[in-house]
């Protein structure tokens, strides 16, 4: 049975899984996931003599999960992984780890506090510098206002989206994950109109790729029904907070050591098609950074490929360490 921790992070308690000793590992997921993610990556971080921490981000799984939108913003995030690290490791700065909105996450916590985190390591997203104006007005001038549907716009009203998916969590979760997973043929995250709703067109398949298994989707439908959407959402409800918030970090570069793992098959790893080659983009705001991307490999890199994942983090926290 797995063990939990609840700890308290100052503004929210969360709930996290922790194992092991040594220094510190903060795992952080994305959407729609939970600590559950990193299910393949908890146990050999331990074992290779870390303090493997993974946790339900605020709004998600056991962890608080405030009522206010703003109570989800970058500012409130980078404080929970601060909160965290403080009360694990309160002598040292910690290593991040994160996937999907976890990894925006991880970069703006390596940004914001280079006193406290020593490393930090993405998988999916990467980063190119604080923004020059918020997301929604580059959604909103490259799919919104050309009649396109973007799932960040659709996000955007609160109540519009949780209605959709809540009322089918199983089949939100099946048909989400598939479309933009490395094993999804082409077209599975179709071009459709603004009006759409987020199911629309993506395929509920027969049968589901073999790393993610019955178990494993029993257990993220059981933590969505019993917490709902709401938090997680409200996530995406909060680009104009980020961009002033990450304003006054513009000057600043990522100079800990840190790595970057992307899918070939993942639209997040290239930005939506923004960039070619996202290791190549980092390089001038992330000097130290070790790029890897996995060729044929979507969106859910570690759970897609643990192994792959497990050899190039354990080989980077490695030499992080010897480091220090």
């Amino acid at each position: 049975m797995t063990e939990f921790r609840t700890i308290d992070a100052g503004a929210v308690r969360l709930r996290a899984v922790v194992e092991g000793a040594g220094p510190l590992v903060v795992m952080v997921h994305g959407f729609p996931e939970s600590w559950y993610s990193w299910r393949h990556q908890i146990g050999p971080v331990a074992a290779a003599g870390f303090t493997a921490c993974a946790i339900d981000v605020r709004g998600y799984g056991g962890s608080d999960k405030p009522q206010d939108v703003a109570a989800y913003d970058m500012e409130a995030l980078v404080g929970d992984l601060v909160g965290v690290a403080d009360a694990l490791q309160p002598g040292a700065p910690a290593i991040l780890l994160g996937h999907d909105w976890g990894a925006p996450i991880v970069w703006n916590s390596a940004l914001a506090r280079p006193d406290r985190f020593a490393a930090v390591a993405a998988l999916s997203v990467p980063f190119l510098g604080v923004p020059k104006r918020p997301f929604t007005e580059v959604f909103r001038q490259a799919f919104t206002a050309k009649g396109r549907f973007f799932y960040q716009e659709y996000f955007q009203q609160p109540g519009k989206a949780e209605g959709e998916l809540q009322a089918d969590v199983r089949g939100f979760l099946r048909r989400f994950i598939y479309s933009i997973s490395g094993d999804a043929p082409a077209g599975s995250w179709p071009e459709k109109p603004v009006d759409s709703r987020l199911l629309d067109g993506l395929a509920d398949p027969d049968p589901f790729p073999a790393w993610l298994t019955e178990a494993d989707l029993d257990y993220y439908v059981a933590e969505f029904e019993a917490s709902g959407l709401a938090g997680p959402l409200n996530r995406y409800r909060n680009h104009e907070r980020d961009f002033e918030w990450a304003r006054r970090f513009a000057d600043r570069r990522i100079e800990q050591p840190a790595l970057f793992v992307g899918g070939t098959k993942d639209p997040a790893s290239t930005l939506f098609g923004a960039v070619a080659d996202p290791v190549a983009a980092m390089a001038p705001m992330v000097p130290r950074l070790e790029g890897h991307m996995l060729d044929g490999c979507g969106h859910w890199t570690q759970q897609e490929r643990p192994a792959e994942v497990n050899r190039l983090l354990l080989d980077w926290l490695g030499r992080v360490r010897a480091a220090r």
